[in-house]
């Protein structure tokens, strides 16, 4: 209490004073200036409308039949948007959708010219390209070339460290011959996985060999690769690493599955175990494949690297195998052509488009074929759309990742409506006929995601669909009658 009253004393009638001194400067500073801040922003007003006025200029030229005219309003509104952004008071929101409104008018029209398969193809690959370039959302073309981003650990070059002995010559052996095809595909994988994960080990000095034979061994780079011990995702967390990196599991999506994540936790945690490990590679691998504790007890025990006899022999099989297996992979990337291997030519690039129409992810895989890669789209489109289920179709509007190569494909066949007709055949081929159906009737608490789980048939799409129950909410009431599919 006395030391409030001393405040109350010394420093309250202080403050005041300085307030009031605060605010007669203000008056002061208002009255002065007042004439220059009301002609800032008239200035402001007027220059944020002759923007305004210029997109509504930039929309009037915007001509369908003549794309070289479209492309050239469609830039206009570009740098108009970059021009209203930093002008004061400029609604950017106003060229945003005039801009968003031409492209989406632009791919509509191309779908709407049935006799003119060429120009139709044509205007739909302009504007599914601009839409996707506009959303700043072209990927992979500020990334290092392949082999060429950071090879160096803790100042040392990562091929140096990897010691060419027996077990690592053994690995290089089984990838160059029994494995070449994994060893391939994972490069496949990882070029259009790069632009998400490699920021990560960028961002912690780590190389990228590293993190290419960490996922290489883990998973071949299929993001959804789940264990029989519980691990999960690209670089296969167990749960309670997961959590413990802050991998969980928000609105039913599994983060494990998230390859920017993953890539994430997994460059958190190398550095983490060089730290405790005196930066020996080999033990934190094997602290990643056989737990931190083991291999930490077996370090503090002998203070020897993983290849001393009595830490080697003292770890699993598994890990003894692991550890020299991702080395292995590693100098491969680094150096392919001493052993004549030749890793396929990729644009990992990706773009985001926005989907005109209801679709599903393997609806997608199918229309855009095996242009740019002979066997299809699938593991990709999965890999870069990690929470989109399969078969389960999208909502109109959803923002869907597709390689930057599969980008023409997806304007000539994806948006082709007669194309994608017969493409939603094959998916709706799926739902079961009406003799595999059984009779359900809704109980109190019930939802659509549990009735799937219980029955196991199904999902909550498919039984949404067959009971003409509206998305997203999918909603149902007690003593509600709907169709199950059937086991059998």
């Amino acid at each position: 209490m006395n030391i409030v009253r001393a405040w109350r004393t010394l420093f309250a009638p202080r403050c005041k004073a300085f307030l009031l001194i605060g605010l007669l400067s203000l008056m002061t500073m208002g009255a002065a200036h007042g004439t220059s801040w009301g002609e800032s922003r008239k200035n402001a007003r007027a220059q944020a409308a002759e923007l305004y006025t210029a997109a509504e200029a930039a929309v009037k030229n915007f001509n369908v039949e003549a794309p070289i005219s479209q492309m050239e309003s469609l830039k206009q509104l570009r740098g108009l948007m970059q021009r209203c952004r930093a002008t004061r008071g400029c609604e950017q929101a106003r060229i945003i959708e005039q801009y968003e409104k031409l492209v989406l008018d632009a791919a509509a029209d191309s779908q709407a010219l049935p006799n003119d398969t060429n120009a139709q193809a044509t205007n739909a690959q302009a504007t599914t390209a601009l839409l996707a370039k506009s959303r700043g959302q072209l990927i992979g073309a500020a990334l290092p070339e392949m082999h060429r981003s950071m090879t160096l650990l803790r100042g040392k070059r990562l091929a140096e460290l990897i010691e060419l002995n027996g077990p690592v010559k053994a690995a290089m052996g089984d990838w160059l011959s029994s494995m070449r095809p994994q060893l391939i595909e994972a490069y496949k994988n990882y070029a259009y996985l790069r632009p998400l994960m490699l920021p990560a080990y960028q961002k912690a000095e780590l190389p990228e060999a590293l993190l290419f034979g960490i996922m290489a061994k883990e998973s071949g780079g299929r993001v959804h690769a789940y264990s029989s011990a519980g691990a999960v995702g690209p670089l296969q967390f167990m749960p309670a690493t997961a959590m413990r990196f802050g991998l969980l599991t928000h609105n039913g999506f599994d983060t494990r599955l998230d390859p920017s994540a993953a890539a994430n936790a997994n460059a958190r945690y190398i550095i983490e175990q060089l730290g405790k490990l005196n930066n020996d590679l080999e033990l934190v691998l094997a602290a990643y494949n056989g737990g931190e504790g083991r291999v930490g007890r077996l370090y503090a025990k002998h203070k020897q690297g993983f290849w001393h006899d009595a830490v080697y022999e003292s770890l699993p099989a598994e890990t003894r195998y692991y550890v020299p297996s991702v080395l292995a992979a590693a100098y491969l990337f680094l150096h392919p052509g001493k052993f004549g291997l030749s890793f396929p030519d990729a644009n990992g690039a990706t773009v985001e488009v926005k989907l005109g129409n209801a679709v599903s992810l393997s609806e997608i895989a199918i229309c855009l074929g095996q242009v740019g890669r002979e066997e299809g789209w699938f593991r990709t489109l999965r890999n870069l759309n990690p929470a989109a289920k399969p078969d389960r179709r999208l909502p109109a509007g959803t923002l869907f990742r597709i390689p930057e190569a599969a980008l023409a494909n997806y304007a000539n066949q994806c948006l082709n409506t007669s194309f994608m007709t017969q493409v939603a055949a094959l998916h709706e081929a799926r739902v079961p006929s009406s003799a595999s159906l059984v009779a359900y009737v809704v109980r109190s608490g019930d939802t659509l995601a549990g009735i799937a789980r219980r029955s196991g048939c199904s999902s909550a799409g498919i039984i949404a669909q067959l009971n003409e129950i509206p998305a997203p909410q999918f909603t149902i009431k007690p003593g509600q009658k709907i169709k199950l599919p059937s086991c059998g």
